[in-house]
C-alpha cells in the first residue's frame, strides 16, 4: 500500500475491504469499530492525517463516553478539527440522545424511580455541570414533560420554589419529580441538595403540587432520595 506525497496513507489507498464506508456498505454498520464511524462522520482528515487517525485521536481522549461530554468548543481545540467535523460529531452525539428518549416512548408510565431514571441517565450521566430538571406527570403519572430549571452548582438561589413550580403550574402537571445530576458521579446527597429537597417538597404542599422523589444521577447510577428516605 504506497504512501501519499505527504507522507501518511490516506483513506483511498487503504485496501477497499478495510475502507470504513466499504465495509458499512458490505458487512453492516454493526461490523463497525467505535473508530470507523467516526471516521465516516468526519468525512476527511487533513494534509497530514486521515480522517481514521484523527478519529482515533478523538478517542484517546477517553473513547466514546468522553465524546458525550466534550463540548463544541473542546472539539475544536483537536487538532485536525475545524467548526464543521466538531459541528458533525456534535450534531451526532445528539441524535443518539433523542433516540434513546424517544425509544422509551411518548409518554411513559413512571411507577418506580428506576422509570424515572432511565428516561434521563443516558444524557444526564454525562454532564460535566450540575443540571436541575422537574419532570412533570399528569394525573396517571405520565410524563408531561421535562424541563431544565438551573444549570450550576445547586443553591437555594438558583432552585427557588418560584423558579421550580412556575411550569409545573402551567403545563396543569398532578405531581412532580425533582431530577439533578453530580457530575463526580457519587449521587449520594450533600447537605445542601436534602435542604433544598424538603424546601421545594414544603412549598409544593402549599401549592397543591406533590413531589413524588428528588432523583440525584450519577456515573451511570441514580439515588432515589424517597427510597433513602431523606423526605
Amino acid at each position: 500500500m504506497a504512501k501519499s506525497d505527504t507522507g501518511y496513507m490516506s483513506i483511498k489507498e487503504y485496501p477497499e475491504e478495510i475502507r470504513p464506508r466499504e465495509k458499512l456498505l458490505n458487512m453492516g454498520a454493526e461490523a463497525l469499530s467505535d473508530q470507523e464511524p467516526l471516521a465516516i462522520l468526519l468525512c476527511t482528515g487533513t494534509r497530514k492525517t486521515s480522517a481514521l487517525d484523527l478519529a482515533q485521536e478523538i478517542l484517546k481522549c477517553g473513547g466514546l463516553y468522553a465524546l458525550t461530554r466534550t463540548s463544541l468548543e473542546e472539539l475544536r481545540l483537536q487538532k485536525g478539527m475545524g467548526l464543521a467535523k466538531a459541528a458533525q460529531l456534535k450534531a451526532a452525539v445528539e441524535l443518539s440522545k433523542r433516540l434513546a428518549r424517544q425509544s422509551l416512548g411518548s409518554q411513559p408510565v413512571i411507577k418506580i424511580p428506576q422509570d424515572a431514571a432511565r428516561l434521563v441517565m443516558g444524557e444526564m450521566s454525562y454532564l460535566d455541570r450540575e443540571h436541575f430538571k422537574v419532570m412533570n406527570l399528569n394525573t396517571k403519572n405520565q410524563v408531561i414533560t421535562i424541563d431544565t430549571v438551573s444549570v450550576g452548582s445547586l443553591n437555594a438561589s438558583l432552585v427557588h420554589p418560584r423558579e421550580v413550580f412556575k411550569m409545573p403550574l402551567k403545563r396543569s402537571a398532578a405531581s412532580l419529580i425533582l431530577i439533578h445530576n453530580h457530575p463526580s458521579g457519587d449521587p449520594s446527597p450533600s447537605k445542601e441538595d436534602i435542604n433544598i429537597t424538603r424546601r421545594l417538597r414544603d412549598a409544593g404542599n402549599l401549592l397543591g403540587l406533590e413531589i413524588l422523589d428528588h432523583i440525584i444521577i450519577g456515573q451511570n447510577n441514580f439515588l432515589s432520595m424517597k427510597e433513602s428516605g431523606y423526605f
